[in-house]
């Protein structure tokens, strides 16, 4: 069994080789230096993690992963076209160092790259793996559209978010694990499971983001603290507030949402912490951990198997937040 680290190294290896011809270059450059940007190779690797639970890696594995990081990478290049986004990992967006048609294009064969990756598939399983793409990639479109529509809407409920997160977050960690999953050999009951510890661990990941971006520690973290809140995210601290909130304390919080005031984010910090927000963070997040952790009991393999994915969990989601 390999750690996640050992994979991540085994992926970067087989992963960082130019995937595009070289002409024309006005096409595929900009796609090798997104690729380039880097990036932490978590939703490839849990492919091969979902492999190796349930036996040895196989060559098919590498493909498989290589189709899911080049779509992530698709998705990322098209999200920062819609959110205008002059920087990615600190560098230039393909749409800021180029222009947004090449960003487009590029965007679009690099998803086109990725089924490429799947045709290589040599298994009886192929048609198994590219429906559940299929459907993956399809969600997370509609996570997409739900979240630029939330932008719009002046109330989202709890149950909303989650279907968006879950839609534009975790499935495609669900999908990576289950798909490694099929590959290794895994029945319907234990792919099942390994899905959906992915999909609670994608949603405890994002409650954490969320909780971080405004009680974080900006130097640990590496982020300003309150950065969803300058930009009016509605994050689920943002929801939970506004639906547990007194009635002054919801004016407050609606009239700061709507303006820009020097101490925005310590007076919206302060109404969170008044209500108990961040305590009903860190027990939500609890809650999708414990479930995420159910599911990974329940797959029937040697416990000794399941260590670098509970290893993984430890990695994403941190016990003291």
């Amino acid at each position: 069994m390999h750690s996640f680290g050992e994979l991540v190294t085994k992926f970067s290896t087989y992963f960082n080789v130019r995937h595009f011809p070289l002409r024309p270059s006005t096409l595929y450059d900009p796609c090798d230096y997104f690729l380039g940007l880097g990036g932490k190779r978590i939703r490839p690797v849990m492919c091969l993690m979902g492999n190796e639970l349930f036996g040895e890696i196989i060559p098919d594995a590498y493909n498989v992963a290589t189709a899911v990081e080049l779509f992530h990478n698709f998705t990322l290049i098209h999200d920062d076209i819609m959110d205008k986004a002059p920087l990615r990992r600190g560098m230039l967006t393909v749409h800021t160092k180029y222009d947004e048609p090449t960003a487009l294009l590029s965007g679009d064969v690099m998803m086109i790259q990725a089924y490429e990756y799947l045709n290589k598939i040599k298994t009886n399983c192929i048609h198994r793996i590219i429906t559940l793409f299929n459907r993956t990639a399809s969600q997370v479109c509609e996570g997409q559209q739900l979240d630029m529509d939330f932008e719009k809407k002046e109330f989202v409920d709890l149950d909303g978010y989650l279907e968006m997160i879950g839609l534009k977050t975790s499935v495609l960690m669900a999908a990576s694990l289950q798909m490694g999953a099929i590959l290794g050999g895994a029945g319907e009951s234990n792919a099942k499971h390994l899905y959906d510890f992915g999909l609670n661990l994608g949603i405890a990941f994002q409650v954490q983001d969320d909780y971080l971006d405004a009680f974080g520690d900006p130097e640990k973290f590496g982020k300003q603290v309150g950065g969803d809140i300058v930009s009016n995210k509605k994050t689920f601290l943002m929801i939970h507030a506004l639906e547990v909130a007194s009635a002054s304390q919801k004016e407050e919080l609606q009239s700061l949402i709507s303006q820009n005031a020097e101490d925005k984010v310590e007076r919206v910090l302060s109404i969170y912490k008044s209500c108990g927000v961040d305590e009903w963070a860190r027990s939500l997040k609890e809650k999708y951990i414990t479930e995420a952790f159910q599911h990974l009991e329940d797959i029937a393999v040697l416990s000794v198997r399941k260590k670098p994915l509970t290893e993984l969990t430890s990695f994403l989601v941190q016990r003291d937040f």
